[in-house]
């Protein structure tokens, strides 16, 4: 039986009212990270875009070529985006790297409300990470429809090539960690209780750090990293409206 090649996620703008919402996914994700949240809160009258960071949803091959400066980059274009097209007002939601990417939006720029999900406030050694970009490779090319041996050779390929961009990816965390004290805006921030990909205990300090007058920490018991697309992510959806709605918008 002949395998079917798939089609990759794909960025998605649902216009749908003038309350934008910026969703950014995370490190070796894509948009279908946030695509629920994204039809969920488009039901709710808001306008939802969710762009790639360079080098996501692609070839691994070409997540090798970018680095975190790139894929700052991408969340900033995203943002003037929806600002060239006319959205005023902009909330941001952010899981795991596109959480911390919603922190830095959030002392960069007039943002809303910010969400961080699941956001690392430090980040493990370049090796560990280097693995996880193996497997995700892997993932990739399986999810392609390649044979096990290609998969074998391509993956190989990759470990011998190594990622030079790991470091700084590392050092654009911890700077962000620095000056999360100069968030003002209104946070909610979120943190599953099974996340083994970064510390839970990031959220904690993003909660006490942050300067907003209007904070909130949730906390979810049986979720893990990608929050957005565990068991509680109904209540997840739930939570974030309740946030967005309770944001002094103009309209």
């Amino acid at each position: 039986m002949k395998k079917v090649k798939l089609a990759p996620p794909q960025p998605f703008f649902f216009r749908h009212g003038p309350r934008a919402v910026l969703l950014l996914h995370g490190f070796r994700g894509n948009s279908a990270d946030v695509r629920m949240l994204g039809r969920f809160l488009e039901k709710h009258d808001y306008t939802c875009y969710a762009p790639h960071y360079s080098g996501h949803g692609t070839g691994p091959e070409k997540l090798l070529e970018t680095g975190p400066a790139d894929w700052w980059g991408d969340a900033v274009e995203a943002y003037k985006r929806l600002k060239e097209e006319g959205y005023e007002e902009i909330a941001v939601a952010g899981l795991s790297l596109g959480g911390v990417f919603t922190l830095k939006l959030g002392y960069s720029y007039p943002v809303k409300g910010l969400v961080s999900m699941c956001a690392p406030m430090s980040m493990k050694t370049t090796d560990i990470m280097f693995e996880g970009v193996l497997q995700y490779a892997e993932e990739y090319k399986r999810y392609q429809g390649k044979e096990p041996e290609t998969i074998r050779e391509e993956v190989g390929s990759i470990r011998e090539a190594g990622m030079d961009s790991l470091p700084d990816l590392r050092e654009f965390v911890l700077d962000v960690r620095e000056h999360v004290d100069e968030v003002y805006a209104p946070i909610l921030v979120v943190q599953g209780e099974k996340d083994d990909v970064i510390d839970p205990a990031s959220a904690d300090y993003i909660y006490g750090e942050v300067q907003s007058p209007k904070k909130k920490l949730n906390k979810y018991p049986d979720s893990g990293h990608v929050i957005t697309l565990g068991p509680e992510k109904e209540q997840l959806h739930e939570d974030i409206l309740e946030f967005l709605e309770s944001l002094d918008w103009n309209d």
